[in-house]
């Protein structure tokens, strides 16, 4: 059951087991005035963010047509119609028919008051730092729209960026979406992209991978050159000079320059996004994400999931190709001001220069003011074995709400270490859902508390179960099981790209459970708390003897306990045409590799065994020189686990470290 939202703060001392966090003043939360909303509107009398999801997810039409109402959409034409079919999912139903709208307008116009001259964007890098307000936004979105139009954009056209994650970046994105073009990188008509990169204090040339880039991309009519790093030039060597374009001459080219800026009024659903789903054991999905969809849930999901303000400073550590980028730069249409950052997170700057700093974030967020601070579980991770304390440097983050950590599921270990080391009074907002959906399924709220391990609630509006493999819903029960979605919800994917698109739509999500949107997470939820626990990828389920766990279950353990002596883990499950059975296999990345030993892998499986069970015990415990892992840092647990089952996996551009499958190759060869 959810707590009433009334009961008073508690602090990390509460005698209630796991409580972390709960809001001191929730009556003062947009949230809570979305209740009353609903209640006076529906003649309801609910109290609790439970009473109200549950509602949500009983009503589709009524919650996403009250929360267009709250949290303001900018439309020219109203819509007719919540959604076409509020029960089937697929095909996917038409959300807010009749409407029209421009994705761009929204993030530059939002309905929430913003003063001209208040910052819109700080933009920061390991040596930099740049401001600018609305009203300067606007103009330079508007002449990049100018160069686009002279070189004759039109609506439905791909525009692709290989950027950083700084301000001519998202003035690309906006002027794009503005025209009614798709942000992405399949068949481009132009390209955007920096010189060079600054990284870990050292400068990374661009432009030659670029021309190679340009080689591949026969619809390409320009490559449009930022002068990011201004020592660098903007040539690319070899290349055509007419397909080559700085961006300083870009925004100047166009004799006839539009007075003012213009929003292509388009159909909700239009195509603003097209995303790539990992594909780390193959071609990687191309989704397609609406321009409705995306603002509608990301609105939702700042506003009332997250109570960000006008004003309020808005943080995520991402690269421009992770879907939490889209999220970030999304909050502009809350009023947000949106911290943009480029550059390692242990590196800071300090007297003009660039130095290396465990503390360089938390830094940050002293410096720039942020109430919202983002990043991945991983780097609060390495933050807890590396012990680092900002409370404890004189550090005293007093604008800092609340933490958002995704990518991967944060160790129970790690709650417990964000509020000891950031302070008891944030909202640590464990988050869920992906690149599939552009959004989130499990989602901050400032009316529920927070619990270790645990990610707070299901985003309103999102019928998400668990189901074991039979179908059955065991989410009331506390069991395992697999992720599901059971009504639609507008942000699923209005397309996947190219002619088997439909096709691959359909069996990437309704044909393990059949009309169902199947996420490919494996949870569970907590009956006393109604958190949702993550417990890795369906594809990395592990079934010893039949008994199926996530691997985020082994990883809990071994950061618990364990350190000082491992850096990273890889769990696997092992089952090949010849195996009656599977085998869990265990392989450490080592701190040192003296470090691995027979006592080592005996005191692992003993707490295993003792905080989990004897079947949860790895079968092999083995060290390796590295974990594979995604360009955005997740685990590439899928392809390792087809090696070791003697598949032959084709390794995909997504794995940035793609050179180490070689040794489990080696590995799986020597381990018949």
């Amino acid at each position: 059951m959810v707590s009433p939202i009334n009961e008073s703060h508690r602090s990390n001392g509460s005698s209630e087991p796991g409580l972390l966090w709960r809001h001191p003043s929730p009556e003062d939360t947009q949230l809570w005035e979305f209740i009353q909303r609903v209640n006076q509107t529906y003649k309801k009398d609910l109290k609790t963010y439970d009473e109200l999801f549950q509602w949500s997810i009983g009503n589709v039409e009524q919650v996403w047509g009250e929360i267009w109402e709250y949290c303001g959409v900018r439309a020219s034409q109203p819509w007719k119609t919540v959604v076409t079919d509020n029960k089937t999912m697929f095909p996917r139903p038409t959300w807010y028919d009749g409407a029209l709208l421009n994705f761009a307008e929204n993030l530059l116009y939002p309905t929430q008051a913003v003063q001209e001259d208040a910052p819109a964007v700080i933009a920061a890098t390991e040596t930099t730092r740049e401001t600018v307000s609305w009203k300067e936004l606007r103009e330079r979105v508007k002449q990049c729209q100018s160069g686009m139009l002279a070189m004759k954009l039109q609506t439905g056209d791909r525009v692709a960026g290989y950027v950083a994650n700084h301000t001519n970046a998202l003035v690309a994105m906006l002027a794009a979406t503005s025209l009614g073009a798709i942000w992405t990188a399949i068949e481009p008509a132009l390209l955007f992209t920096d010189n060079a990169v600054m990284y870990n204090g050292k400068t990374h040339p661009v432009l030659p991978k670029v021309k190679e880039i340009m080689a591949s991309l026969p619809t390409l009519k320009s490559t449009i050159v930022f002068d990011t790093v201004t020592s660098m030039g903007t040539d690319v060597e070899g290349s055509e000079t007419d397909k080559v374009t700085p961006y300083s001459k870009f925004v100047s080219m166009n004799t006839s320059p539009p007075e003012a800026l213009h929003f292509e009024q388009l159909p909700p659903d239009h195509p603003v996004y097209i995303l790539y789903s990992s594909g780390t054991t193959g071609t990687p999905k191309c989704i397609v994400h609406g321009a409705i969809g995306t603002l509608i849930q990301h609105k939702k999901e700042h506003i009332l999931q997250s109570d960000i303000r006008p004003g309020d400073r808005l943080f995520y550590f991402t690269t421009c190709t992770w879907m939490m980028w889209h999220w970030l730069v999304s909050g502009l249409a809350c009023g947000a001001t949106l911290i943009l950052y480029d550059g390692s997170p242990f590196q800071y700057l300090a007297n003009g220069e660039s130095v290396k700093d465990d503390l360089a974030m938390p830094k940050l967020i002293d410096e720039l003011q942020i109430a919202q601070f983002g990043t991945s579980a991983k780097y609060l991770s390495v933050l807890e074995q590396k012990s680092v304390m900002p409370k404890e440097q004189s550090l005293p983050m007093k604008s800092l709400q609340a933490i958002y950590s995704t990518g991967s599921p944060l160790a129970p270990s790690t709650f417990e270490y964000v509020y000891r080391a950031f302070g008891p009074n944030i909202n640590l907002g464990s988050i869920t859902g992906g690149t599939d959906i552009i959004s989130l399924f499990g989602a901050p709220c400032p009316l529920h508390p927070v619990y270790v391990g645990e990610i707070q609630v299901l985003g309103l509006g999102m019928a998400v179960q668990a189901w074991d493999y039979t179908g059955k819903d065991v989410s009331s029960s506390g069991e395992p099981g697999d992720l599901v979605c059971v009504k639609p919800f507008p942000c699923q994917p209005v397309q996947f790209w190219g002619p088997t698109g439909e096709k691959k739509y359909k069996s990437s999500y309704f044909e393990q459970f059949e009309g169902v949107w199947h996420h490919g997470d494996f949870v569970r939820f907590n009956p006393q708390t109604g958190g949702l626990i993550m417990l890795g990828r369906s594809d990395g389920i592990l079934k010893p003897s039949g008994v199926r766990f996530g691997s985020a279950e082994i990883y809990n353990i071994l950061l618990k306990h364990f350190p000082d002596q491992i850096e990273d883990a890889l769990c696997i499950g092992r089952r090949r045409e010849t195996d009656a059975d599977e085998t869990v296999v265990l392989f450490l990345k080592m701190k040192d590799d003296g470090l691995y030993n027979d006592g080592l892998v005996n005191g692992i499986k003993s707490v295993i065994r003792k905080e989990l069970s004897a079947r949860h015990v790895p079968g092999i415990i083995d060290k390796c020189p590295e974990i594979p892992v995604t360009t955005n840092g997740k685990k590439v647990e899928g392809a390792v686990k087809q090696i070791l089952c003697g598949m032959n996996v084709k390794t995909s551009a997504s794995v940035a470290n793609a050179g180490c499958l070689d040794w489990y190759r080696e590995w799986a060869a020597s381990h018949q």
